[in-house]
């Protein structure tokens, strides 16, 4: 069973979740928080394996209440919700440790399997709107960054590039090992050495790192 934590100022919108997560038998919400610092004592409460977290609301934002639950030891997966309001908000949240993030209005099908990728340490990613955030980002002195950016891949194999690219397009390790031809395992393998190699924590700053170099368009 992956128990999830609720957190949005909005009651209508976390019951909204809640319908939708019990329809699931593999889901189970364990509690709900209506701002950042009431997140982050219901993550140690509670110790949820993923947390739904809106960017904006009073006491404790979102990214804050994002970097301290994850800053934490053995934190929770954190899954952004957004309207897309401020791109800006949603690098910063994936920047502090967030796993991926989804639009509000994402199929409650799509939900329920982001929860699932996520729980099992994989992130989910809308591409579309991650390609959006990271040009944006990315756009501001493109070609020093972009050298700079190269310059960090030097490190990797070129079978561990490949596993970037497909990591920057969204695929998930299964997908990925189907692509290349390899096991999964071998794919979590190369997964774990671009993460010593680049420094990163998760899936979607190796995403990050790949848009960056320019790698993945």
């Amino acid at each position: 069973m992956i128990s999830v934590l609720l957190v949005d100022d909005e009651a209508l919108v976390r019951t909204g979740l809640r319908m939708i997560l019990e329809t699931a038998d593999d889901l189970a919400v364990v509690g709900e928080a209506g701002d950042g610092r009431a997140a982050v004592a219901a993550v140690s409460r509670h110790r949820p394996d993923v947390v739904l977290m809106d960017i904006r609301m009073p006491h404790l934002d979102g990214l804050a209440a994002t970097a301290t639950i994850r800053s934490a030891a053995h934190p929770p997966a954190v899954i952004v919700l957004t309207t897309f309001d401020s791109d800006d908000e949603v690098f910063q949240a994936l920047e502090a440790g967030a796993v991926g993030f989804l639009l509000k209005d994402t199929p409650p099908p799509d939900l329920l399997r982001a929860i699932r990728v996520a729980a099992a340490g994989d992130a989910m990613l809308s591409p579309g709107v991650t390609r959006q955030v990271i040009h944006r980002v990315t756009a501001e002195d493109q070609t020093r960054r972009r050298r700079d950016a190269l310059r960090r891949l030097e490190v990797l194999t070129s079978r561990e590039r490949q596993v970037l690219i497909e990591i920057g397009l969204g695929r998930a390790n299964a997908e990925i090992a189907k692509l290349l031809h390899l096991s999964e395992a071998t794919v979590k393998s190369h997964v774990t050495h671009l993460f010593d190699k680049l420094a990163a924590t998760n899936r979607v700053q190796l995403a990050i790192a790949a848009f960056r170099a320019g790698i993945v368009d």
